[in-house]
């Protein structure tokens, strides 16, 4: 689907416009979800408008509902598919936002997981085939395609 109102030199726009390749998780009218290319643990998604907002403040009342259920079911995929404990929620808004575009990390998180404070150590995934199955296993289980 083609990007709604990208910026120029957006990363995560350039992503949405399909000029920039991601393994996506979810892909909806309003929004994009794909794998952090630096995960803190594999199955790490970001979650993006589709339109290119900067910080939440942006973001239209009217939007936010439908947005964080886009939230609500990557989290809950992180648990049914790759059998995650639970999961960590966040944003960043300007400071510590690597993207100056709205993303909404979903981490997969289990007890004893290493992850304390913010002091988050990064993982790669073995090979571009591994994410590509994480981010298949997470787009079904988000879809309710389990």
């Amino acid at each position: 689907m083609v990007g709604m109102g990208g910026a120029a030199g957006c990363v995560f726009c350039e992503i949405t416009e399909g000029k920039r390749s991601a393994h996506v998780v979810m892909d909806a009218p309003d929004a994009l979800a794909f794998l952090d290319t630096r995960p803190l643990f594999k199955g790490h998604t970001l979650l993006i408008p589709r339109m290119h907002l900067e910080t939440l403040t942006d973001l239209p009342a009217d939007s936010l509902g439908a947005f964080f259920e886009h939230a609500q079911r990557l989290a809950a995929a992180m648990e049914s598919v790759l059998g995650a404990a639970g999961s960590f929620v966040a944003m960043n808004n300007r400071i510590s936002q690597s993207v100056p575009h709205l993303h909404v990390h979903v981490v997969p998180r289990n007890r004893k997981d290493g992850l304390r404070g913010f002091f988050w150590p990064r993982q790669k995934y073995d090979s571009d085939a591994e994410a590509a199955e994480y981010a298949a296993r997470l787009s079904g289980a988000a879809a309710g395609r389990e």
